[in-house]
């Protein structure tokens, strides 16, 4: 007999950040985290995660909203489905929830981890394969001061810990924006990738402007510069400058992705496991992008250690060209892992064992949990 799911249980965990993070819509100085707890027969656990960037700033869930979602609407869905594969999961939590794509990643999380645990197997596996047992990580420089984040990128190459970096920009005006970033370029040094991150604050005017000074300073990569429902002029950026524009907000899943190709865009594609509805959600995405031609690029919500290493199994299945940003629980000053990820020589590990391959302090999950 197939073991079951038998409860659901969810927190919302509030962690500080490291310094604040200062993006164009909002500045962070705490993240918070859906944590899930998907308990099934024979007592095997499964864990998710479901977050976003500064509450609602970033898009339509919440942390709160994400909770909610998945104790009252998801939860009773699931309950009670045998662990077997992934779709029929999705199948069910499609039929009864439109959207939430966040809450029903971390859902589908959970079962991965689950199911990985009961077959003795990595989530990876479950997902196609691992190609690679470590995967690149950036760093994004996003203190809002020119002079700190110089400080900041030169101290983590010294380190060891970090090769490429992103700057936050578009919260600023356009003048300031572009002296901050090729400042920053110049002084890391034409040996150290750097790209930026509008977060669709310009319009198309401004990216015209921006974007060959930009490129001229040597930043290789424009990442989402216009208004997310903006497709047609992001198509025609991609096509005008031989910079690379990377897409993130503007493609969620297959279905956006399929939009934008087919449109003719040319540039990359930033893969998040929580816009797409899950792990094994995401990869589908990313076969519209190989039929295509397009790039792929790793990206994170700022998830803690659970919905990083989510992410890292089903990038370690994929041939990523612009490599990830998995820096997440970095950001964050504490962890609510028993051992925290091997970030080191600009990488991190892929955990092995079976499901996610971690495990988690219960009592540290608590005493951040919110009351």
């Amino acid at each position: 007999m197939s073991l079951t799911i038998e409860s659901i249980t969810s927190w919302l965990v509030d962690i500080p950040t490291i310094r604040p993070h200062k993006l164009s819509m909002v500045t962070m100085g705490c993240q918070t985290m859906v944590i899930v707890k998907m308990r099934c027969a024979d007592g095997i656990i499964g864990w998710g995660e479901a977050t976003t960037i500064g509450g609602l700033s970033y898009g339509a869930e919440s942390p709160e909203s994400m909770k909610i979602t998945i104790d009252r609407y998801l939860a009773p869905l699931i309950i009670g489905r045998p662990l077997a594969g992934v779709e029929p999961l999705a199948a069910a939590m499609n039929s009864g929830v439109s959207g939430n794509s966040f809450a029903k990643s971390a859902l589908e999380t959970a079962f991965l981890d689950a199911l990985g645990k009961a077959k003795n197997l990595p989530v990876s596996s479950l997902l196609g394969g691992a190609r690679q047992e470590r995967l690149p990580v950036l760093w994004t420089l996003a203190s809002g001061d020119t002079d700190k984040d110089i400080d900041e990128g030169f101290r983590l190459i010294a380190e060891g810990r970090h090769q490429r970096f992103k700057l936050k920009i578009g919260a600023r005006a356009l003048q300031d924006d572009l002296r901050h970033a090729l400042k920053i370029k110049a002084a890391l040094g034409s040996d150290v990738d750097v790209h930026v991150d509008v977060n669709q604050a310009w319009d198309m005017t401004t990216a015209l402007r921006a974007i060959p000074e930009l490129h001229a300073g040597g930043i290789r990569m424009i990442e989402q510069p216009l208004e997310r429902h903006d497709l047609r002029n992001l198509i025609d950026l991609s096509q005008r400058f031989t910079a690379t524009i990377l897409a993130d907000e503007a493609v969620t899943d297959s279905q956006s992705g399929f939009v934008l190709a087919n449109g003719g865009f040319t540039g990359a594609w930033a893969l998040k496991i929580a816009k797409a509805g899950g792990p094994a959600q995401v990869l589908k995405l990313a076969q519209v992008a190989s039929a295509a031609g397009i790039g792929l690029y790793g990206g994170t919500m700022l998830e803690g250690s659970i919905g990083t290493v989510a992410s890292l199994h089903a990038w370690s299945t994929l041939a990523l060209s612009e490599g990830t940003e998995m820096f997440g629980p970095l950001l964050l000053k504490d962890d609510i892992l028993t051992h925290p990820l091997d970030f080191s020589e600009g990488s991190v590990a892929l955990p092995s064992g079976p499901g996610l391959g971690i495990e988690i302090d219960e009592d540290k999950l608590l005493h951040y949990a919110r009351q």
